[in-house]
C-alpha cells in the first residue's frame, strides 16, 4: 500500500504515518520544518517539505510526488486560530491564517495531487464535527468551526469531481489529545489514528461524499 500524509508534523498526522509505516506500507509525508523531516526519515518515511498555506510551496508538490500512484491520501494540515466565541471577530491576521491553511490548503493540494491517484484510491479530509451546521450546539472556536464547515464543502465538490475514480470522504477524529485539541481530549493520538485507518480499510465507492466519524459513523454536513 503506497500512503501519503499531508501534515505529519506532529499529532495525529504523525501518529499516521508511523501506523501506516508499522503496517509496511510505503509512507510519503509531508511537513514544514526541517527538524520534523528527519523525524519521518526515522520511522521510514519519504518526506517532503510542504507549507499548505503558501502557494510557492505548493507548486513545487506536483512534480515532487509525480509518478506515484498513491492508495491512501489523508489531509492532515491545520491550524485551530483564536478560542473565540461567536460575536468575538477575529482580526484579519487571524481569519487569513485559518482560511489559507484549512480552506485553501486543501483547495492548492487535492488539485496537484490528482494525477497521482491509484485507481481506486482514498483519499480523506481531516475535519471536524465542529464544522458540522445542522447538529451544531455549541459556537466555541467559530473561526475553527466556518473553517472545517467551508472545507468539508471543498471535499463535497471534490467527491462529485472524482466519483468512480476515487472515495473521497471528511472524517472527525475525535477529540483527540493532541497540541491543538488539548489534554483533555476523549482519545489518545493512537487510538484516534488506528480508528481513521480501520475505517478508512473499510471505505468502499458507496461511502464517496460522506461525513464520517472516526468510529464510522455518519455525521449530518
Amino acid at each position: 500500500m503506497n500512503v501519503l500524509v499531508v501534515g505529519a508534523s506532529r499529532g495525529i498526522g504523525l501518529e499516521l504515518t508511523r501506523q501506516y509505516r508499522e503496517q509496511g506500507a510505503r509512507v510519503t509525508a509531508t511537513v514544514r520544518s526541517n527538524d520534523a523531516l528527519e523525524a519521518l526519515r526515522a520511522l521510514g518515511a519519504n518526506p517532503i517539505a510542504l507549507d499548505v498555506a503558501s502557494a510557492e510551496s505548493v507548486s513545487r508538490l506536483a512534480w515532487q510526488v509525480d509518478g506515484e500512484a498513491f492508495d491512501v491520501i489523508v489531509f492532515c494540515a491545520g491550524v485551530y486560530g483564536p478560542r473565540t466565541t461567536a460575536l468575538e471577530p477575529p482580526t484579519e491576521a487571524e481569519f487569513a491564517e485559518v482560511m489559507n491553511t484549512n480552506v485553501l490548503g486543501p483547495m492548492r493540494v487535492i488539485p496537484s495531487l490528482v494525477d497521482a491517484l491509484a485507481p481506486g484510491a482514498k483519499l480523506v479530509l481531516l475535519s471536524s464535527r465542529m464544522g458540522a451546521i445542522g447538529p451544531r450546539t455549541g459556537h466555541q472556536g467559530w473561526l475553527y468551526r466556518a473553517s472545517k464547515a467551508a472545507a468539508n464543502s471543498v471535499l463535497k465538490d471534490v467527491s462529485q469531481v472524482l466519483a468512480g475514480r476515487c472515495v473521497c470522504v471528511s472524517m472527525h477524529p475525535g477529540w483527540v489529545r493532541t497540541e491543538m485539541g488539548g489534554a483533555d481530549g476523549d482519545l489518545a493520538p493512537e487510538q484516534s489514528a488506528s480508528d481513521l485507518r480501520r475505517v478508512v480499510a473499510a471505505l468502499t465507492p458507496a461511502d464517496n461524499g460522506r461525513f464520517i466519524n472516526h468510529d464510522g459513523a455518519t455525521i449530518a454536513w
